[in-house]
């Protein structure tokens, strides 16, 4: 197993199989993110979608989503898009009878 020195989490863990972009933003992962941390970019990448409701098929979107993984990646913290906000958890923030 290929093990990297995280940049995201800060410590080694294992690495992605291959690089999951053509081009330099790939390569730069495939050296540098480990698989746990590309799992939470697939998170993140999925909220983005939705709350912004991309297609795919769009150049534009996935120019965005590029710019969002090198920012989430390798920036400074990445923040989530303006006006989101998580879901209560089943049960929680509903007021419960007595």
């Amino acid at each position: 197993m290929r093990m990297v020195n995280c940049v995201k989490l800060g410590r080694e863990l294992p690495g992605l199989d291959r690089p999951p972009y053509p081009g330099d933003l790939g390569q730069r992962i495939f050296e540098h993110i480990s698989r746990e941390a590309w799992s939470m970019w697939i998170d993140r990448s999925v909220l983005l979608i939705n709350h912004y409701g991309l297609s795919l098929a769009d150049p534009a979107a996935q120019q965005l989503l590029l710019e969002q993984a090198e920012q989430f990646f390798f920036g400074p913290d990445a923040q989530v898009p303006e006006g989101w906000s998580p879901a209560a958890p089943r049960g929680k923030g509903v007021p419960q009878r007595k």
